[in-house]
């Protein structure tokens, strides 16, 4: 028993070492905070590869803690998300075989259909994953993944200036009744190149009228998608999603690397 014990602290011992002085040749010798940048990457690309999709949503950031790296070590996992909306599910292979091919060629992305279903896979570096499924109807979902790794200090909050996004979503909150002001979530990535962003403002409603109805106006002729669970329209450059949950709406206003 004593030799298992000091075999442990010793194996640790080693490890922290390791994780201190030689390059990273493992995913726990990188940090959150170093592997950030290649998450905020891996969601610009993702959103680039995907095109012209009618609906593109980034979802929050989740920063899951209490992961263990060692024995005596906690750790954190950081996950990005992506939503891309279609108006049927026969476009949805077709949509993330475009995105593993639009990739960069070093993220070796592929599409396979295994006993999980239909997924995405690709290597962002910096032992970033990023995986695709479908996620319901007529929707897309791929995550940008670091694995169990040191927190390594605070992620930096990205710089985002307000744009025309912010006064989309205003537009679509009004138009819903809401008269006060509402918590907002601001969600950004750099766009390959890193002269554009995507950036997603996000906001929920409470009880009020059907959005389909009370967004028709602002809509007009450019709705994108009418589902009994999403409705979605173009303004501008930015597209406004409406999705129901319960009594509530969820809006989104995002503008993507095309513009």
């Amino acid at each position: 028993m004593a030799a298992t014990v000091v075999w442990a602290v010793l194996l640790a011992a080693l490890t922290w070492r390791s994780v201190s002085d030689d390059e990273p040749t493992v995913r726990e010798q990188r940090t959150l905070a170093q592997a950030g940048p290649m998450v905020d990457r891996a969601v610009g690309e993702i959103v680039a590869a995907a095109g012209d999709v009618p609906v593109v949503l980034l979802g929050p950031d989740r920063l899951d803690r209490g992961c263990r790296i060692t024995p005596f070590d906690d750790g954190a996992t950081l996950r990005r998300t992506v939503e891309l909306l279609v108006a049927s599910d026969s476009e949805l292979r077709p949509l993330l075989e475009r995105i593993a091919a639009g990739l960069p060629a070093d993220y070796r992305a592929g599409v396979r259909v295994s006993d999980r279903g239909l997924r995405l896979y690709a290597d962002a570096g910096e032992f970033v994953t990023v995986e695709g499924e479908p996620s319901g109807p007529g929707r897309l979902r791929l995550t940008a993944d670091t694995g169990c790794r040191p927190v390594g200090g605070d992620l930096p909050p990205a710089a985002s200036p307000a744009g025309p996004q912010d006064g989309a979503l205003l537009k679509a909150l009004t138009a819903l009744g809401e008269q006060a002001p509402v918590p907002r979530e601001v969600l950004t990535a750099a766009c390959p190149g890193g002269d554009r962003q995507v950036r997603t403002v996000r906001a929920e409603t409470g009880p009020g009228p059907d959005p389909t109805v009370a967004l028709a106006p602002l809509a007009s002729d450019a709705v994108l998608l009418e589902t009994p669970e999403v409705y979605a329209y173009r303004s501008g450059p930015t597209t406004v999603v409406a999705e129901r949950l319960d009594d509530r709406v969820r809006l989104a206003a995002t503008t993507g690397c095309a513009g």
